[in-house]
């Protein structure tokens, strides 16, 4: 068939809303589109899992240790189901690990922050997996089958996770004058960073447009932000603090909240690498991964050693 008409075919399927599926016919530029964005997705979950890891060991309970050690392991969940998702676009994951370590490839700016205090657990939970939820419900729909399949668990794991962060705060927020400040210092310190996390403004995005048209993205970076700007600055008022933004006001007119300047050359020195935990975020996955290149070779062998036994049982049948 000419590519004309199969990319007819293809543009037909994404207007009536069928899923485009591995084996069916895309044009390069969306392939590609997706291993970009599904792969940075994945290196988010997995590198989203260190300013966590940071507290597992210091969690002020054992009920906290727990709950913390869970939600690392559905991030890391998360992440295999997303490179999962890359590889049935015809790359593999060993390339796509590679392209991060050499720093090809990128994952939400948000995870370059330290994590100083319990309370940034909260904060991680309520701003940076809320502001994830607000991003990844529109992806339930996105064109590509793999992928909205995939969002579909992982959203309802998200849920949890800015429950326990909220609640996290909530705690803090109706304790100690100690405790209500170490809230209110990881507000003051994430939430700017989390208005980050949509990218950056539409008129700076080089995907965005692309990415709608072919409906793998819903709604656009700054309407996603505005959103959740909307459902933070409601749900602040039940702890009792501030963010951070003297401009922050609700606009009658527009029915959404106004907000501040973002501080965008913060947002590209960190994307470029130059965050306060760039460096060590990318040497930490490095190290894991050579450390644990014995574990993926005995699999391998494990694998072969079934199969080869297989093979031979159904021989001698």
């Amino acid at each position: 068939m000419p590519v004309h008409d199969l990319e007819k075919t293809f543009l037909d399927k994404i207007e009536r809303e069928v899923k485009i599926e591995p084996r069916d016919w895309m044009p390069d530029a969306y392939r590609k589109n997706l291993i970009r964005q599904i792969s940075q997705h994945a290196h988010s979950e997995i590198v989203g899992m260190l300013p966590e890891g940071n507290w597992i060991t210091r969690a002020p309970s054992l009920k906290r240790k727990a709950i913390l050690i869970a939600k690392a392991q559905d991030e890391a969940g998360h992440g295999l189901y997303l490179y999962s998702a890359t590889e049935t676009l015809g790359t593999s994951r060993e390339e796509t690990i590679n392209d991060l370590h050499s720093g090809k490839a990128k994952y939400s700016s948000i995870f370059n922050y330290p994590t100083l205090s319990w309370a940034d657990i909260g904060a991680i939970g309520w701003l940076v997996d809320g502001a994830a939820i607000i991003n990844q419900v529109m992806l339930c729909r996105t064109s590509y089958g793999p992928y909205a399949r995939a969002m579909v668990r992982i959203c309802r794991e998200e849920s949890f996770h800015q429950r326990q962060g909220f609640e996290i705060l909530l705690v803090l927020s109706r304790g100690s004058a100690e405790q209500k400040a170490m809230c209110q210092d990881a507000l003051n310190r994430w939430w700017w960073p989390s208005l980050m996390m949509f990218g950056p403004r539409d008129s700076d995005s080089t995907h965005s447009d692309q990415s709608m048209k072919w409906k793998i993205k819903r709604m656009s970076n700054d309407e996603l932000r505005q959103k959740f700007i909307d459902m933070i600055a409601e749900q602040v008022k039940v702890l009792g603090m501030t963010l951070p933004d003297p401009d922050l006001k609700w606009n009658e007119e527009r029915k959404h909240y106004d907000f501040g300047a973002i501080d965008w050359a913060e947002f590209w020195n960190v994307v470029k690498g130059n965050g306060p935990c760039n460096k060590q975020r990318i040497e930490a996955r490095t190290k894991a991964w050579d450390e644990g290149a014995w574990v993926r070779e005995a699999a391998v062998a494990y694998a072969e050693k079934r199969k080869e036994k297989s093979k031979s049982a159904l021989e001698a049948a």
